[in-house]
């Protein structure tokens, strides 16, 4: 087999020349505060700079270096199987009202591509969910009598054009797929061409409420605004308990390049573990993403492992010729599938979120952009109660709560009493793993010098301890998802802090 590259560098980074923004380093006045540089806080910003409301975006790292960096970029309302689901749970006009939101989206990206005369490789393609397993096959049934209830433009077919056996698969006609930063960089330079503020490295702490709203920054600058939107992915600032509310899963993408003509369209398996795939173009030829093996943060298998099971079944399909690029990304699902996107809190009128967006990004930011700028802009929008984050529906909501949060209780009961007896000395170059260090629990990363990272495993979140991701040396949490780097920095939230750094002390 073709080894795997090293680098963890998403294709779509790697591709273009981003640009760069300043940090804040003053105090600053704005009407829109906006955390967040993925799709759906440059989409919101976007359309509010474009009405002439003064808007400031905060984004912790670099712009676009997120979840939205990390995609695959499919444009689909067609989010694995959910509609007879979404159905069943919220009734036949939510679950019309979350197509029809979805298609919205779709038309606002190729329409903002016309009128923006953005080059991003937007193409339209047929999307497939398929099986091959009889388990599935029942579900796949149902989904597409979902569809025909929904009036969805799709059919149920028995093959696909891909090489693989299927019993069958529902199809979704027309969406899309696009390369995600080409598109939204054009919507960077709208945003700064109508007068709005861009700040990078700049990390949200707080949010103060009184006669006005300010955003307090790490480094103790504010941003005084009337209305703050919260994209960062996982809420900074939690007024609605969100990490008892979602879970985080990691999924992992190989960018393949093949002998064979791809055949087009873009697909996802009804089955486990889940594959996704679809193409793009790089330098005039066809690089093929292969994407799946979903899990929840910090636990299962050792996640390098994700990678050569994606790497087994590329080679299973196609005559892989190279892989220049592996990656992953952390994606959030709320209780009942659908985005919370709206008022934080019933309580917080003025302070908005968007988030649990469920591996759809590219459609659910959409949606929350064109969502949260009706609402600072006090219009109506026939979608605000469906995404709204203070609904509640008993039936999924209830079991799925419960759900989550035994197994936070398992998994910090576990990490606790784990007896742990390796050293930090025992590792080898480049292998990370949990050791004892003066006689306690640490994380230790050995890098290809043999220079030593050691950090407290203690998650700065809500203390559970932390596993070592082997795919992408970082520390995870089995818990509510953040992420740490060998470092100890925050890679994801909802820590907000560093982990503590450990010196080695044998004596």
């Amino acid at each position: 087999m073709l080894s795997l590259p090293s680098s963890l560098e998403p294709y779509w980074r790697t591709s273009v020349k981003l640009p760069s923004f300043p940090k804040l380093e003053e105090d600053i006045r704005t009407d829109v505060a906006i955390i967040g540089g993925g799709i759906s806080g440059i989409t919101t910003a976007y359309l509010l700079a474009k009405q002439g409301v003064r808007v400031t975006l905060l984004e912790a790292d670099r712009l676009l270096n997120g979840t939205t960096g990390h995609t695959t970029a499919k444009i689909t309302a067609q989010h694995d199987i959910i509609y007879d689901e979404l159905i069943n749970h919220l009734g036949q006009e939510k679950a019309k009202l979350y197509y029809e939101a979805c298609t919205e989206a779709l038309r606002f990206i190729r329409s903002t591509i016309e009128q923006e005369a953005i080059d991003c490789d937007f193409i339209e393609q047929d999307a497939y969910i398929y099986t091959n397993s009889s388990s599935s096959l029942t579900k796949l049934i149902n989904e597409w009598k979902a569809y025909e209830k929904l009036g969805i433009d799709g059919a149920f077919v028995e093959s696909i054009p891909l090489p693989i056996p299927v019993k069958a698969a529902v199809v979704m006609k027309n969406q899309a797929q696009f390369h995600p930063l080409k598109y939204l960089m054009k919507l960077v330079d709208a945003v700064v061409e109508a007068g709005g503020k861009i700040y990078e490295y700049t990390p949200a702490a707080d949010i103060e409420q009184g006669a006005a709203l300010a955003v307090v920054t790490r480094d103790k600058k504010r941003v005084t605004c009337e209305h703050v939107i919260i994209c960062s992915h996982f809420p900074f600032y939690d007024g609605g308990f969100y990490f008892s509310r979602m879970y985080a899963e990691r999924s992992y993408v190989l960018a393949a390049k093949i002998a064979e003509q791809y055949p087009g369209g873009m697909y996802l398996s009804a089955d486990n573990p889940k594959r996704s795939i679809r193409y793009t173009t790089m330098n005039g030829e066809n690089l093929i993403l292969i994407g799946g093996e979903n899990h929840k943060t910090g636990q299962g298998v050792p996640t390098m492992r994700h990678y050569e099971a994606l790497q087994s079944f590329a080679s299973q399909l196609f005559t892989v010729t190279d892989i220049p690029y592996r990656w992953s990304a952390q994606d959030l699902t709320t209780l009942d599938k659908v985005p919370y996107i709206g008022n934080m809190t019933a309580g917080t009128p003025n302070i908005y979120v968007a988030t649990g967006y469920r591996k759809w990004g590219m459609t659910n930011g959409t949606i929350a952009g064109l969502l949260l700028s009706d609402l600072v802009m006090g219009r109506n929008n026939r979608y605000h109660d469906l995404y709204t984050p203070s609904r509640f529906y008993a039936d999924p909501s209830v079991k799925h709560f419960l759900t989550q949060n035994l197994d936070v209780a398992k998994h910090l009961i576990e990490g606790k009493v784990e007896v742990v007896v390796r050293n930090p000395e025992d590792l080898a170059n480049g292998e990370g793993a949990v050791v004892v260090v003066n006689g306690k629990r640490a994380g230790a990363y050995k890098d290809e010098n043999g220079t030593l990272f050691i950090v407290d495993t203690t998650c700065t979140h809500m203390g559970c301890e932390l596993e070592w991701n082997s795919g992408d040396r970082t520390w995870d949490c089995p818990c509510h998802g953040s992420r740490f780097s060998i470092h100890g920095d925050v890679v994801e939230g909802p820590a907000k802090y560093p982990l503590n750094k450990i010196e080695d002390d044998p004596s």
